[in-house]
């Protein structure tokens, strides 16, 4: 058993200590790290589904809502993917040391850039515990240490699985203080994360829009901000009949509590007729209530009206939004003004619309003619993901290691001074 620290200052510390200790291990001996952690899980699969559902009856007498629920729940499928997903991303390239720039100047000074780990990573987030063995992970195998709070809704489930993660270091022979939690000092914890610079290097928020704001607002901390997922669908006047179903209703109905789940849907007045009866049922049939605009509610009695609150809502939950729009320009204009540059997608056989949608969306993910559901570390290759970026400093879209690696210069000289 390992020890935990007594206040959050003292685990601050010992996390900025274990950051050292992380960063010189090589890539073999973090891959064999990684595995003894999925190993780990794996092992404890029992008792991490017991401490989960002690999570969920907690949460349903708060009344937390079956988005975080669905968020929350850890079986033992979603146990054997989170050990999976950790053994993916120990097979992943090492990202640290990589030569980002090479160059020699004309005094001979020879220089190259680097990537060099963060040090301390830090996250706040809420009713997920995915998240604590994805971002241990990432942080672990780009040689970083990381202070994890991950909220009273998941207590029972992140202290169980941050005990298995630092009982893993140490049978490795690695300080367990590469894995920290603050969960126990409540809000006290969070606030502590916030304010401590110079001890955590880099901070992430994962959560509802209001959790985000605070610790962006709040924190003297650099943050890489993430955000809410108000993700639009656009169905072009030439958009193909199966497609525009499939995508949609995958893009909602599949796991709507997520970040990715589409929103609101853009229907071309010009194809309104052809796509939206079929759609319209499809939905009904697959539970989704959808809150629509005249000309949508015209198409099926069983849609609700829309008010000006749904078209920047982010439902998490078997609701959706649509409008018909007039054309591309309305539909980048409503873009423009309720996305939270998430993800968005158009579904169009048009190549110009296609360029045009890529070229103008301002978002840190564009698709055309799939679902939004791709835009996942997971999907995109990253074995997991620290969260999904929508801010355009240092990262942007699903962050995976690279971008939990900082970069440092290196000069080689034979004597030279500046003249």
């Amino acid at each position: 058993m390992t020890v935990i620290a007594a206040s959050v200052d003292e685990r601050l510390r010992l996390a900025k200590d274990a950051a050292r200790e992380v960063a010189l291990l090589d890539a073999d001996r973090k891959r064999e790290l990684l595995n003894a952690v999925a190993d780990a899980i794996d092992a404890a699969t029992t008792e991490i589904v017991a401490a989960n559902a002690d999570d969920l009856d907690r949460g349903r007498a708060d009344a937390i809502g079956e988005a975080l629920l669905d968020r929350l729940r850890l079986d033992e499928r979603r146990v054997a993917a989170l050990a999976a997903a950790v053994r993916d991303v120990a097979d992943l390239p090492d990202p640290v040391g990589r030569v980002l720039d090479r160059r020699t100047l004309p005094n001979g000074l020879s220089l190259e850039k680097v990537a060099v780990p963060f040090g301390v990573v830090g996250s706040i987030y809420e009713a997920r515990p995915n998240v604590t063995v994805d971002i241990a992970s990432l942080a672990l195998r780009s040689g970083n240490a990381v202070v994890l709070r991950g909220g009273s809704a998941a207590q029972s489930s992140n202290a169980t699985l941050v005990r298995v993660m630092r009982d893993a270091l140490q049978s490795q022979g690695v300080t367990p203080e590469a894995v920290q939690s603050v969960d126990d000092f409540g809000r006290d914890g969070a606030r502590a994360l916030m304010n401590a610079r110079g001890l955590v290097d880099v901070l992430v928020p994962r959560g509802s829009a209001s959790l985000i704001e605070t610790v962006v607002t709040e924190s003297s901390v650099p943050v890489i901000e993430t955000g809410a997922g108000v993700v639009h669908i656009v169905l072009d006047a030439t958009a193909r009949d199966d497609w525009a179903r499939d995508i949609v209703l995958n893009a909602k109905v599949q796991r709507p509590s997520v970040c990715n789940a589409v929103e609101t849907v853009l229907v071309h007045r010009a194809a309104a007729d052809r796509l939206l009866p079929e759609l319209m049922a499809s939905l009904s049939d697959a539970g989704v209530t959808v809150h629509g605009d005249d000309a949508t509610r015209g198409y099926d009695a069983r849609v609700v009206a829309a008010t000006g609150d749904d078209w920047a809502r982010e439902y998490g939950t078997l609701d959706l939004s649509v409008r018909v729009v007039d054309d591309l320009d309305d539909a980048l204009e409503h873009i423009r003004r309720y996305s939270t540059h998430h993800t968005e997608a158009i579904i169009t056989d048009d190549q110009l619309s296609a360029d045009r949608f890529l070229a103008e969306v301002d978002s840190a993910v564009v698709l055309v003619n799939a679902s939004t559901r791709f835009t996942d570390g997971g999907e995109f290759g990253f074995g997991a993901e620290v969260g999904i970026s929508t801010q355009k400093l240092h990262a942007r879209g699903p962050m995976g290691l690279a971008e939990l690696t900082s970069t440092k210069w290196l000069g080689r000289g034979d004597g030279q001074v500046r003249a």
